[in-house]
């Protein structure tokens, strides 16, 4: 059982590298779209990915329009704060494309216009806030889905 995980222009090194490590804990495949606001041997990269980053099943793009050509026939789920749908609404299915902006901006509302109705948010319970950190909604559109997926707790 495992996903796709999509990271459009990220910014952060270590928000990188930390997926990276939760990309193979989950069995998932990394994708990059590029461009990167990092080099990808950046160290901070590397750091965050610990001695794992050999290990993850990693897979670049130059550009976003190249990804979606490549996938075009494949099911996603885009993750915005302006999606209007809520993540529990997600029909999770075996290697979906689960898909995140960048740390600054999220995803361009070119993507998200081609997507309306794939697009999801995760809730957030306080009027304090705009935004999770990239790593922790990655952490927590994957594990949702896999306890979907498995039909409840692995234990």
């Amino acid at each position: 059982m495992s996903f796709n995980i999509v990271l459009i222009e990220p910014e952060i090194p270590n928000n990188t590298g930390n997926i990276g490590r939760l990309t193979l804990a989950s069995g998932s495949t990394l994708h990059l779209v590029k461009p990167y606001g990092f080099e990808i041997t950046d160290a901070r990269l590397k750091r965050a990915g610990l001695d794992y980053w050999q290990h993850i099943e990693l897979i670049e793009y130059d550009s976003v329009a190249e990804f979606f050509a490549k996938h075009a026939d494949k099911e996603f789920a885009l993750f915005s704060s302006h999606g209007t749908k809520s993540i529990w609404d997600i029909p999770y299915s075996e290697n979906m494309f689960l898909v995140f902006g960048k740390e600054s901006v999220g995803l361009a509302t070119e993507i998200t216009d081609l997507f309306p109705d794939k697009l999801y948010k995760i809730p957030l319970f306080s009027d304090k806030i705009r935004s999770l950190n990239l790593g922790n909604a990655v952490g927590i559109a994957v594990y949702e889905g896999l306890r979907q997926l498995e039909g409840g707790d692995r234990g």
